[in-house]
């Protein structure tokens, strides 16, 4: 394995070298000044991963390895069209998104099959994906064939190197968010969220650093999740976040970008503009975090245990989710990869 790609370097080499997105400092003043009251309230804790109802709520190996699989399968869930998508429904609830996946699993439990076991997918037929991943309208969810790949890729790896259990990966981290995101990459290739930029190797590795964040968030950053360098994980680069970026005014898309964007252009993953978007949504989530300090700091408070781009990409994230008819007007970028 080459050395160790950090996504933070990647992002400020994308966001310097970077010429069909720009980041608008005068925008991540205004974002960093919207969040500042926000960030004593407890959606913007590692609490608030909790509050959604279909997270597991303990804190127990089985909800570790439920972790596990929710972001091995975290990728690829917008809508053609919006008013016809993948819908699951769940004890009276239909969910579509990325909470389509979480209802599947639950229901998957709930009729007794053991989807959150290596042992189980390790073997999985896609027959039995296609039952478990099924939607409840006639949108199905998308790359089940994927999805069925990377099932059995990942549980074979967890069966032969780490006993079954994605805790034994906790484990070997140390209490080290930045091991366990080496560690999950290094194990797992479908984890490696790689491009080349300028000539250079660039990483983003969003679904590892997602499964790093809701780790520390299902174990509520203690015991073996007690993670002290959780604040080195950067924002989890995907098609939302920085929708919602733009729509805040924190960056900026050049006219002809907007246009392929208006135009529903498909971006394959890798695309140089795919990898402008990536890297400076996660450099510019980097700056208000730290203009969120300094603003704090101008108050005489250290809230560094507060502020993280984990939280900051949680509360965005949902701020996108809450706000989607306000966002109608800036559309969102399209892949469909196994990478987000």
């Amino acid at each position: 394995m080459e050395a160790f790609l950090n996504p933070k370097e990647s992002a400020k080499f994308i966001a310097e070298n970077s010429k069909d997105v720009y980041i608008g400092d005068d925008g991540v003043q205004k974002v960093a000044e919207m969040l500042f009251d926000k960030v004593i309230e407890k959606e913007f804790s590692v609490a608030g991963w909790k509050s959604h109802e279909l997270n597991p709520q303990a804190t127990n190996e089985d909800a570790v390895n439920w972790v596990f699989l929710a972001d091995a399968l975290n990728f690829s869930f917008w809508s053609e069209h919006e008013d016809h998508k993948c819908l699951v429904k769940y004890k009276g609830k239909a969910y579509s998104g990325y909470w389509s996946l979480c209802a599947a699993i639950n229901r998957a439990l709930d009729e007794g099959l053991p989807i959150t076991s290596a042992s189980y997918y390790a073997t999985i037929t896609l027959e039995q994906v296609k039952h478990v991943f099924r939607s409840d309208t006639d949108v199905p969810m998308p790359l089940l064939e994927e999805r069925h790949r990377v099932l059995n890729e990942t549980g074979t790896i967890l069966l032969e190197k780490f006993g079954g259990s994605f805790l034994t990966c906790v484990k070997k981290s140390e209490k080290s968010a930045q091991k366990l995101l080496q560690l999950t990459v290094e194990n797992f290739p479908c984890f490696r969220d790689e491009a080349t930029f300028q000539g250079r190797k660039v990483a983003f590795y969003k679904r590892a650093q997602i499964l790093v964040a809701d780790t520390w968030s299902v174990l509520e950053g203690k015991g073996d999740g007690c993670f002290s360098d959780i604040s080195s994980v950067t924002i989890f680069a995907d098609y939302r976040l920085p929708q919602v970026l733009v729509h805040l005014g924190a960056m900026k898309y050049s006219d002809e970008l907007m246009k392929k964007l208006k135009e529903g252009h498909m971006f394959q993953s890798g695309d140089k503009l795919e990898v402008e978007i990536r890297g400076c949504s996660i450099w510019c989530c980097e700056l208000i975090c730290k203009r969120l300090l300094d603003l704090y700091k101008k108050k005489g408070e250290d809230i560094r245990d507060k502020i993280n781009p984990v939280l900051l990409d949680y509360y965005l994230w949902d701020y996108a989710r809450d706000h989607r008819e306000d966002m109608a007007g800036i559309p969102f970028h399209r892949v469909r990869c196994i990478y987000y």
